[in-house]
C-alpha cells in the first residue's frame, strides 16, 4: 500500500519538481468514492463483494483521477513559475480543504453529514491464508497482485509509448520538450492523474485505499494525512524520482513496521519498544538512517555537481 502511494508522489516530482501533499487525501476519496456507489447503486450490495470489487475500483479511479486534475488545474498550474515554497503551501491548504469537504458532506445511508468515526467498508472476510509461514489475508493478496501488476504496466507505459517518453522529456527539459512540440501542460495533467490514481488498469492511490477499505473494514475522512505522509517516506526512502525506487521503499517501510510490532517483543532489550504504537518511530527512525548513510535514497542516483 505504501508502495502504491509513494509512485505517485515520485512521479509528480519527476514532471513538476514539487511534493503534493495533498496525495493522502487523493487516496482518501478514493475509498470515500467507492463506497458511495457502493452505498447508494441499487443492488451493488446484493452480489458478492468480488463480483463488485471492479465497480468500485472503477468509481475510486475516477474520483481520484478527477480529484487529481482538478488539484493540477487550479491549485499548481497558476503557480507554475512561483517559488516552491508556493505549491508547497497550496498542497497544504488543499489537503485541509479536501478533508474538510469530505467530512462536511459525505452522507451516511440513514446518517448525518459530519462523519468523525472510522466509515464502515465492505470487508473481505474468509480464513488468511499461509504463505510460508506467513499469514496473509485475501485483501493483503489483492493488494500485492495489483501493486505488482500495476507496477509492470507502469514501467512499460512510461519507457515504451509515445506520451511515456514525453513525460520524460517533460521532466528532464521542460522548454526543450516544448520547442519539440511537446504539449507539456497535457503530459503535466497525464502525469498527475496516473501518479494518483491510475496505470494502465490497476489504480494507485485509490486502489490502495479500497484495499484498506477491504482489509480493516473502515474507512476516514482524516485517514489520508498519515498514510500519505508513510507514503512520502517510502519514496524518499527509495529515491525521489524512481518509480522502481519508491515501490521497493514502500515495502521496505511496511516489513520495517511489520518486524518492529512482531519481532521486537521477542527481543527482550528492545521489547518495550514494540507494538503498534511504536510502528510510526520506526518507520521515521529506519528513514533518518538511510538517509544519513545514503542521501538520496536506496535507489537514487547522485548527480554530480558541475563547476
Amino acid at each position: 500500500m505504501y508502495g502504491l502511494i509513494a509512485v505517485g508522489y515520485t512521479m509528480v516530482y519527476g514532471i513538476l519538481q514539487i511534493i503534493n501533499f495533498a496525495h493522502g487525501e487523493i487516496y482518501m476519496l478514493g475509498g470515500f468514492g467507492a463506497l458511495f456507489v457502493y452505498a447508494w447503486v441499487p443492488g451493488l450490495r446484493a452480489v458478492p463483494l468480488w463480483a463488485a470489487l471492479p465497480v468500485l475500483l472503477v468509481a475510486a479511479v475516477l474520483v481520484s483521477v478527477a480529484a487529481a486534475a482538478g488539484a493540477e488545474r487550479f491549485a499548481y498550474r497558476p503557480l507554475r513559475g512561483a517559488p516552491r515554497l508556493a505549491p508547497l503551501i497550496s498542497a497544504i491548504g488543499l489537503a485541509l480543504f479536501l478533508q474538510q469537504v469530505v467530512f462536511n458532506f459525505f452522507t451516511l445511508p440513514g446518517g448525518s453529514t459530519g462523519v468523525t468515526a472510522p466509515v464502515p467498508f465492505p470487508q473481505f472476510e474468509g480464513e488468511p491464508f499461509d504463505l510460508a509461514g506467513v499469514r496473509i489475508s485475501a485483501a493483503g493478496l489483492l493488494t500485492l497482485a495489483l501493486a505488482a501488476t500495476g507496477m509492470v504496466a507502469l514501467t512499460w507505459f512510461v519507457r515504451r509509448t509515445r506520451t511515456g517518453r514525453a513525460m520524460q522529456a517533460t521532466a528532464q527539459d521542460p522548454a526543450t520538450a516544448r520547442l519539440m512540440g511537446i504539449d507539456t501542460d497535457r503530459i503535466i495533467v497525464i502525469a498527475f492523474a496516473f501518479a494518483f490514481a491510475f496505470a494502465i488498469g490497476a489504480a494507485l492511490a485509490a486502489v490502495a485505499c479500497v484495499t484498506q477499505g477491504l482489509r480493516l473494514g473502515t474507512i476516514s475522512y482524516n485517514m489520508g494525512f498519515i498514510t500519505g505522509l508513510k507514503g512520502f517516506t517510502a519514496a524518499v526512502l527509495g529515491g525521489i524520482g524512481n518509480i522502481q525506487g519508491a515501490m521497493a521503499g514502500g515495502v521496505v517501510l511496511g516489513l520495517a513496521e511489520s518486524l518492529a510490532s512482531g519481532a521486537l517483543p521477542h527481543i527482550d532489550a528492545l521489547a518495550m519498544f514494540s507494538g503498534s504504537v511504536w510502528k510510526d518511530v520506526w518507520a521515521f527512525v529506519i528513514l533518518i538512517v538511510v538517509l544519513l548513510i545514503r542521501p538520496q535514497g536506496l535507489f537514487g542516483e547522485r548527480v554530480a555537481d558541475r563547476a
